[in-house]
Order: C-alpha cells, then structure tokens, then sequence
C-alpha cells in the first residue's frame, strides 16, 4: 500500500535529567517506551534528536560567576576592557556578564543598536529613522541615547537593558561607560583590549580588531576552553550557548557530543536492528513574528549527529519539476514521471549544484 503520511515528529517525555544520569540508556529507553505506548514503529533512517540542555545537565558542565572572572582576569589583567556586541538577554548573557565585569576593574560597554545581533529592540526601527541618527556611522554616548530615546523598556520583559547592564557590571565591582555603536572598529578609540561577544560574527569582528590596532581580542569561545577551578568547559565553544543556571552558575553548551550521539545510535541498534540516526540540537533559528527575536543565540544548530546526517542537499523542487519539466502532465501521469526523475538521478549520483530544478526557497523534496 503507498504510504500517505510524511514527515512525522514526535515529541518524547523522558525523566527529570540529572548530573551524572546515564543520558544515552534514558533516551535509547524513552525512545522505546514511546514507540511501545503509542503504536508507532522504528524504521531505518528515523532521526532521534535530544536538545543540548540535557547533555550539558547530565554531563554536570556549569561554570560559576567567579570561575568566569578568574579566566577573564587571567586574560585581560587590569586593563580596561571593551565589551563587544553582546546580545541583550537575561537569560543568555546577563550572569556572564556578572562573571566578565568581575574580572574586570572599568569595562567599556558597546552595544549595537537599535537591535543586537539575534533581533532583540533597545529601540523600534521606526525611533532609529526619526531620530536622524546613522547607525552605520554614528557612536553614541549613554548621554545622547538618553536624550534621543529616553528610556526605553522591552516589550516582552519590561526591562531597559541598557539601565541593567550597566548595573549588572557596577554590582560586579567595575567601573562602566557605555557606547552605542554598529562599527566593531569604533571600540579602539575607548580600549585596545576587547572581548568580543558577538555569536556569528565573531571571527570577522576578531580579525577586523586585530587588523586596526587592537593589542589583545578574545571571543566568548575563548573563556572556559578548559576547566577553571573545577568548572565546566567547552574547548570549542567556551561561554558560547550558554545559559542561565542561577543567579551566579551557567549551564554551558555541552561537550563530548560526537561520544553520546554514537551511544545513542549504537543503544538503538542493539535493541531494534535499526539503523537510526541520532543528533543533538540547539536553537534552530525560529523568529517570532512579533517581538523580531532569532532563535539564533547558539554557535552551532547541531553540535554533533551521526554520519548517516552528513552531506550536502541534492534535492529537487516538486513545483518547479511540474510547472516546467512536466508541464503537460498531471494526476498519475505527473507523479510517476516525478518520481522516474528522482530515481534517475539518485542511480546516477547526479550533483544539482547551480541547476534550476533544485532551487528552493522553500523546503526541497527529498526521494524516499
């Protein structure tokens, strides 16, 4: 019988993790547990897919303010520190920030405007165009953001980030002046020592400040590369992808990815004979059509999947293959002459780099 149904996703309640649970046998179990509950069956090329937050809790990878500001300490020594692009979140950079301006005795503070890197507003678009500023171009004072914006409070929390980092880092023990910029170049003129905070600009920003007269740059992928104290670390990804723990621990991205997804596979295998795919997943790039924000504040959507995942898209695009090369068809005739094109092509390993039949703004095809 031809198959009617897609794409199929399934949400899998497990346990409550815990430090030091053993993650792979609870998801290969949950997994099972799920598939024996509703009546679903495992199949080859199936895909299990487990969020970064409870690898990072079962592998006990949390870092405390202090441990933060002694790496920072370390790096920067008691040179004024300029803050580069962070993004404006009390979840995903606020307890860093208390950490960073611990080590820290005066940090200058840049932020972008009027939104930071992932969409979230200090100020509306519409505010920026009335007010005459160029944000390509112009650096604002704390004064003069006051003066032509007032103060300004998110949407969704109700807090002026501005007002409260600028607190956070004050609370921390440092002195702070604030500036208001879009050119990472524009920092050199308050400090030569920056840590840089944007996500998926960093490498660009790094070379752009090392190139201009910079003396020392770090990215928030170079603090807590290794252990400090007995913390959590991610030596590729450092403070990147972490989140609030409490008010004085991070969660940080995990570790060992490549490690747990191949248990995972293998746990599967093992009780099923099927060869199901496995990855592990972080922000998938959502915006909200209201507030503007990017589920984009991970380094990284997948820090590791299993091989079966790799490679690149060689898809087709159904509408353009039967508004074009099968134009005259339609009904049973259009199906399988589709699916003659997609069987053709796969036998022949045909690579649709540049070709018309695989563009897709919208999401492509694949042959089943």
């Amino acid at each position: 019988m031809e198959r009617l149904v897609g794409t199929v996703s399934r949400g899998v309640r497990a346990p409550i993790i815990r430090q030091g649970d053993d993650l792979a046998k609870i998801v290969v179990d949950s997994v099972l547990a799920a598939a024996k509950s509703e009546g679903f069956e495992l199949r080859d090329k199936d895909v299990v897919a487990v969020t970064e937050a409870v690898v990072a809790r079962a592998q006990g990878n949390y870092a405390s303010i202090d441990q933060i500001a002694k790496d920072v300490k370390n790096k920067f020594g008691d040179n004024t520190v300029g803050i580069l692009f962070p993004i404006t979140s009390r979840n995903r950079f606020a307890i860093c920030l208390k950490g960073i301006a611990m080590g820290c005795k005066k940090v200058v503070l840049m932020l972008s405007y009027p939104s930071d890197e992932v969409g979230n507003h200090l100020i509306t678009p519409d505010m920026l165009d009335e007010s005459g500023v160029n944000p390509w171009s112009d650096v604002l004072t704390e004064e003069k953001y006051r003066e032509l914006f007032g103060y300004e409070k998110h949407q969704f929390t109700g807090v002026d980030y501005v007002d409260y980092y600028k607190n956070l880092i004050k609370e921390a023990g440092a002195e702070v002046e604030i500036v208001f910029a879009n050119n990472p170049k524009a920092i050199l003129d308050y400090t030569k020592y920056i840590l840089n905070c944007d996500i998926h600009t960093r490498a660009r920003t790094k070379k752009l400040l090392l190139k201009n007269g910079a003396e020392v740059v770090y990215s928030l992928d170079d603090i807590l590369t290794e252990s400090v104290d007995g913390s959590g670390y991610n030596d590729r990804y450092g403070l990147l992808g972490s989140n609030k723990a409490t008010e004085t621990t991070v969660k940080l991205f995990p570790i060992h990815c490549q490690e747990m997804v191949d248990a995972i596979q293998k746990g599967l295998i093992e009780k099923t004979g099927k060869h199901i795919e496995v990855m592990i997943y972080g922000d998938g790039a959502f915006k909200d059509p209201v507030g503007k924000i990017w589920e984009l504040a991970d380094p990284v959507v997948s820090p590791a999947y299993t091989a079966g995942l790799e490679g690149t898209p060689n898809e087709v695009k159904l509408k353009y293959l039967a508004d074009n090369d099968f134009a005259d068809l339609s009904g049973d005739a259009l199906k399988a002459a589709i699916s003659d094109y997609i069987k053709e092509k796969d036998a022949k390993a045909e690579n649709l780099t540049g070709n018309m039949v695989s563009q897709a703004p919208l999401p492509a095809a694949s042959p089943t």
